[in-house]
């Protein structure tokens, strides 16, 4: 590059190089991304997935390993950001659904296969007493908030900035432009005072409270017990319903993350892993809510061709039952737990402005120090430090995710996780001056 074209920032400079190896090492990869723009709006159906200056195309995955268009084999550490529980092509997942294909695929009716997993779910999840199926978890939030909306008569629903609730159902300090037009109250996360004034100053129009018990999208940052104790008690005071999106931390104990804490929503929405690796989503809770949809009475119509189909239903029945077990969502909870105190041990001990916030297997990397309990306290993240940490992480072979989040699956081994927490630390030895620089709040 030439002294021209070199940015004088230090953090451009920085990232100005990690582009040019990245772009020299994945030909393929660029080839295949400039000719798919032809057809598809930046090459891209899904948002999440794109980074500068193009994105890996991904061959094939095994286990906790991927392999890119060019040949490159990666460590798996963002796991279809908590959909891949399971790792790639496990034979339990893979078996279940070959038998259930051979079995006809669009059957046009009630299936073998649906009330099995049904029933597995509800003893699962204590809290969900009935469900019903969708194919994502957005159409199970949806769902969810049309079930409240109707069961209490009322418009307004409460959520909360940085939430995160499916690609129509996102927050900043208002709804975001894809948001779907529904009468929203954005009230700040981890603030109990806040949501009680306004939850009692609300209340008469108040439908539902719909919460992360950890938002996952905006860094994995945990609820209080206080906060979210606040919001239980608030909706029983004024009549709403509890809606928690357990989407991705449903994953983070043998119950689920709202259970762990004690506190019982009215409804749950679910999704991602629960699967098996396959389109799913699920809403439910209780018994009288979830009657409006029995057809029977025909309250409430609920579509979706492939709801039930037989390869998700199969699937799922199979991750549950055989390989993410209560007792194996415990064991990689204990496991994220552990490897997320190393590595802020590890940025403690270097001395720079970087930490790991999550629960259990889910974790994100922020370059900062001081508490985090809201979105807007990362406003002065840089984020091409994220994006440093993205690159220097794929030429280590692991991949991972451009905003830092870190999702950890069954087959990631203990030597994989040593090799994360030692690429983080060559990470830090790499840019110790950059990360020093970072906010110090």
């Amino acid at each position: 590059m030439s002294s021209m074209t070199t940015p004088a920032d230090p953090v451009d400079r920085a990232l100005a190089d990690a582009h040019q190896r990245f772009t020299d090492a994945n030909p393929e990869s660029r080839s295949r991304f400039e000719a798919q723009t032809r057809y598809m709006p930046g090459a891209n159906s899904r948002s999440v997935l794109f980074y500068a200056p193009f994105p890996l195309t991904i061959a094939k995955g095994e286990g906790a390993s991927l392999w890119d268009a060019d040949g490159h084999r990666y460590t798996d550490f963002i796991a279809e950001y908590t959909a891949g529980v399971y790792g790639h092509s496990a034979p339990e997942i893979r078996e279940a659904v070959i038998e259930a294909m051979q079995g006809g695929i669009n059957l046009t009716g009630h299936n073998l296969l649906e009330g099995r997993l049904a029933q597995t779910i509800c003893e699962r999840f204590p809290q969900v007493e009935q469900l019903r199926f969708t194919n994502s978890g957005t159409e199970a939030n949806l769902m969810a908030l049309t079930a409240a909306l109707r069961f209490t008569g009322r418009r307004k629903i409460v959520v909360f900035s940085g939430g995160y609730h499916g690609g129509v159902l996102g927050f900043g300090d208002q709804p975001s432009p894809t948001t779907v037009p529904f009468d929203f109250l954005v009230l700040p996360y981890n603030d109990a005072d806040t949501a009680r004034v306004q939850i009692d100053a609300h209340g008469a129009d108040i439908a539902a409270i719909l919460v992360e018990p950890m938002q996952g999208a905006s860094g994995c940052i945990p609820g209080g017990r206080e906060f979210l104790q606040a919001l239980r008690d608030g909706a029983t005071r004024v009549g709403a319903l509890l809606v928690f999106d357990e989407v991705m931390t449903s994953r983070l104990g043998p119950h689920g993350l709202a259970n762990g804490l004690g506190i019982r929503a009215d409804l749950t929405t679910l999704g991602k892993y629960i699967g098996g690796g396959m389109s799913f989503g699920a809403f439910g809770g209780r018994a009288d809510v979830m009657a409006q949809f029995d057809p029977r009475t025909g309250a409430l119509a609920h579509s979706g061709t492939f709801n039930n189909n037989v390869m998700t239903m199969a699937a799922g029945y199979a991750g549950l039952t055989q390989l993410f077990t209560p007792e194996a969502a415990s064991a990689l909870a204990e496991r994220g737990e552990a490897m997320r105190s190393g590595l802020n041990a590890l940025c403690e001990r270097e001395g720079v402005a970087m930490q790991f916030t999550g629960v259990g297997s889910l974790m994100n990397a922020h370059f900062l120090r001081g508490e985090v309990r809201r979105v807007a306290d990362l406003a002065a993240v840089d984020g091409r430090l994220r994006q440093l940490l993205f690159f220097h992480l794929l030429s280590e072979g692991i991949y991972t995710s451009p905003r830092g989040f870190v999702v950890l699956s069954l087959p990631l081994s203990a030597q994989d996780i040593e090799r994360y927490v030692a690429a983080v630390g060559s990470f830090i030895d790499a840019y110790r001056a950059l990360l020093s620089a970072g906010s110090l709040a």
